[in-house]
């Protein structure tokens, strides 16, 4: 959903779009089939999906398929669906990507207000990794810089929906749960979901998708 949202962002902005998926052994791979509806639906240039089997480094019930995503609240701490270096790994990779198409605007849909906990969703991550990135790369060292773009950051689930309304985002295309069931109906207990509808019901809206626990 956020992904959607940011994909809409930028091309409202302007930008030529060229938005990055990855098949990284996640469970919850009906997400790459509902990109595939978000991108059709836009301008775009050109569309990518890396493979990047995190599932062999392990350390997350989203990529282990004998563990079950935290239900019913995450309690405290980081819930066990954090990937280890997820979001690290995933800007490294379009960085690269940025940098051979001689783009330098990255557009990543993270949030900490309304989020899970995960220390790369952090604003001083996104500051770190700028930094990072214009050290570490040709761009960055010959004066072209790279900016990456978090504009979801501090917004609530509920200003995340509408903005993505005014935008134009079809939420119906769009998928987050954690743990879906097998006809694609998101499963209404893990955090994605829960997060997911506290924020269309603070919206005073009906999430679109089907559930298979209302």
């Amino acid at each position: 959903m956020d992904s959607a949202v940011c994909l809409h962002w930028a091309c409202q902005q302007g930008y030529a779009l060229y938005p990055l998926s990855f098949r990284y052994g996640q469970r919850h791979g009906l997400e790459l089939a509902a990109a595939e509806a978000i991108v059709a639906a836009l301008p775009v240039q050109q569309w990518l999906i890396l493979d990047l089997p995190l599932d062999r480094i392990g350390g997350s019930s989203l990529t282990d398929p004998e563990s079950i995503p935290d239900k019913n609240g995450a309690g405290s701490g980081i819930p066990s669906t954090y990937v280890p270096a997820r979001n690290t790994i995933f800007l490294s990779m379009a960085m690269g990507w940025a940098e051979t198409l001689q783009a330098a605007d990255l557009v990543i849909g993270v949030n900490a207000v309304d989020y899970s906990g995960y220390p790369d969703c952090r604003p001083e991550f996104i500051a770190a990794f700028t930094t990072l990135a214009n050290l570490a790369t040709r761009a960055g060292v010959e004066g072209h810089p790279f900016r990456i773009h978090a504009p979801l950051q501090n917004l609530s689930k509920a200003e995340i929906i509408r903005l993505g309304l005014q935008l134009g985002v079809d939420f119906s295309l769009t998928r987050s749960c954690y743990d879906p069931h097998g006809s694609g109906a998101a499963c209404g207990g893990c955090d994605a979901c829960r997060l997911r509808l506290a924020g269309f019901a603070a919206a005073g809206l009906t999430d679109p998708i089907p559930y298979r626990y209302p």
